[in-house]
């Protein structure tokens, strides 16, 4: 096979949550552990670090792959969702993963497989795993998929466990509540392996404490580890400039703090090299990315209301600012406006996200490749209940050309709502 028929093959013979929703979530491990015998249990090869979540999971991520790259390690990092490339998923020192090493996986292994009916991202975590081992990394990274006590990430045993945060996500699988939500993200907290909680709550802290408790390990507080001014010079280093990212900062940078007790030393100054490079250093994309200028564009894979909360303030003050320096400036052509192509799937609550977006703006209603998005002329009207006023277009580029037409040179271009939006966008 080609690689292109490889991944068609992914796509199409197993269950995918991208496509499929709920219908491609597998609960339980009984296919991951039958994988993870049948590879000869890699992930035992190196040392992993676990990191779960409802947001900011791949960010923090990158950032301790980014730290343990800048200390010289061989490090592999897994996330999910891909924006652009399947081979985004699986990175050593930043490079993904070869074409081939897809083909081969999937050539040489796929009568084991079939018979055994894995979903799409069990066969993708087994993929990982494998090649790491392959790769001789020391240490990797591994993003939790969903959830936690049930993701198939959740075989390694790893030298440190982080949780970034709990909001309402996916609650039609993981709980309506917080503490039914926390429950199941704990459940990557392990027997004497030292966890790193990101945001503490009324709700989740007593479960982690419990569960820390139980497993008879230290559970750490990054509010405490980490206080405000010593944050705010690494929030200053790091290229990322969503407001969002100052707690994954402080989530990042608790965890570095506890890494020495594994053997890997606390090198602060490394860390803030990292969170300079972190882009260059593993590839993160679409994390309040500026694309290009006149007019400033820019993406974001936030997607649910936790992710707007930030997003929402952070555009207003942006477009505010802009409007300023334009009329300080006395500058020659329309005043800034903002424009917003969006787009949702219909798992997330699409009725908390729009009651939080910047009502001055106009919109481009769109949707993504996926049964799962929300078609845009639904959105549209929906949104026109919340004074949120634009048209409709049937897919992301057309909605982006549309806005990038109607723009000048002063606007602000966002796009975002979904992660499955982006892909679509070419510059």
């Amino acid at each position: 096979m080609t690689y292109q028929q490889t991944i068609d093959y992914l796509y199409s013979s197993t269950p995918m949550f991208h496509k499929q929703g709920t219908a491609a979530y597998k609960e339980g491990l009984e296919n991951t552990l039958a994988l993870d015998k049948y590879f000869g249990h890699p992930h035992e090869n190196y040392k992993t670090i676990h990191v779960a979540g409802t947001n900011g999971k791949g960010s923090t991520s990158s950032m301790l792959a980014a730290y343990l790259q800048t200390l010289g390690y061989k490090v592999g990092l897994y996330t999910s969702p891909h924006i652009h490339s399947f081979r985004e998923r699986i990175r050593v020192n930043g490079e993904m993963i070869p074409e081939q090493e897809v083909v081969d996986f999937v050539e040489n292994h796929k009568s084991f497989f079939e018979p055994l009916q894995p979903s799409f991202f069990e066969i993708t975590t087994a993929l990982a795993f494998h090649y790491f081992a392959k790769a001789e990394v020391e240490i990797a990274v591994v993003e939790v998929g969903l959830g936690g006590m049930l993701d198939c990430t959740n075989i390694i045993r790893p030298v440190l466990s982080v949780i970034t945060n709990i909001a309402h996500d996916h609650t039609n699988l993981l709980g309506e509540t917080l503490h039914e939500i926390a429950t199941q993200k704990a459940g990557i907290i392990k027997y004497r392996v030292p966890v790193v909680i990101g945001e503490a709550h009324s709700d989740t802290l007593p479960v982690f404490m419990m569960t820390a408790s139980q497993a008879n390990t230290s559970l750490h507080l990054a509010e405490t580890s980490v206080k405000d001014d010593e944050l705010q010079p690494y929030i200053e280093a790091c290229e990322l400039k969503g407001d969002y990212q100052a707690k994954n900062i402080r989530t990042a940078l608790a965890a570095v703090k506890l890494l020495n007790e594994e053997g890997i030393s606390t090198d602060l100054e490394a860390f803030k090299e990292a969170l300079k490079n972190i882009t260059s250093l593993t590839g993160l994309i679409g994390r309040w990315q500026i694309i290009s200028e006149k007019p400033t564009t820019i993406i974001d894979t936030g997607h649910n209301p936790a992710g707007w909360q930030y997003l929402s303030a952070q555009l207003k003050r942006t477009i505010e600012q802009k409007r300023g320096e334009w009329i300080e400036a006395k500058e020659a052509g329309p005043s800034p406006q903002l424009r917003i192509v969006f787009g949702m799937v219909d798992d997330k609550d699409l009725y908390a996200v729009l009651s939080l977006l910047p009502k001055n703006a106009r919109y481009y209603f769109t949707q993504a490749d996926s049964h799962r998005a929300i078609p845009a002329k639904k959105l549209q009207h929906i949104a026109y209940g919340y004074d949120l006023r634009g048209n409709a277009y049937p897919n992301a580029q057309d909605a982006y050309e549309a806005a990038k037409a109607e723009a000048s040179e002063n606007d602000i271009l966002f796009i975002g709502g979904s992660n499955y939006i982006i892909p679509r966008i070419n510059d």
